[in-house]
């Protein structure tokens, strides 16, 4: 069981604003952190914050804990900061749509 209640608001905005599936962001993680010479392993590919948002993705909501609510609302606030309010598909340079796809946001998708 979660150490604090979860916010439905924080738990609803998250997934709306983490719009890649899990199995996107961690290929993207991976592809992100991978060179002409070496790939790292799935589960050390990317951010710490990619990988606790991909961990995330993988619970329910009767199972987060402190720090998960610390870094859903850090990735909400992110987003929303980088974003429109309505998250409308929006091109931009290619260095800020892949920042925000290793927290699970690709401004390109609808």
């Amino acid at each position: 069981m979660a150490n604090t209640p979860v916010d439905e608001d924080l738990w609803a905005e998250f997934h709306r604003v983490v719009n890649m599936t899990s199995r996107e962001l961690s290929e993207w993680l991976r592809v992100r952190s991978a060179d002409t010479e070496t790939e790292e392993l799935p589960d050390q590919a990317g951010s710490e914050t990619g990988q606790h948002v991909l961990a995330i993705l993988g619970k329910r909501k009767t199972d987060l804990n402190d720090e998960d609510l610390r870094v859903m609302q850090r990735v909400v606030d992110r987003i929303h900061a980088d974003r429109r309010d309505d998250l409308e598909p929006t091109a931009g340079e290619a260095h800020w749509r892949h920042r925000l796809m290793t927290i699970g946001h690709d401004p390109l998708k609808g």
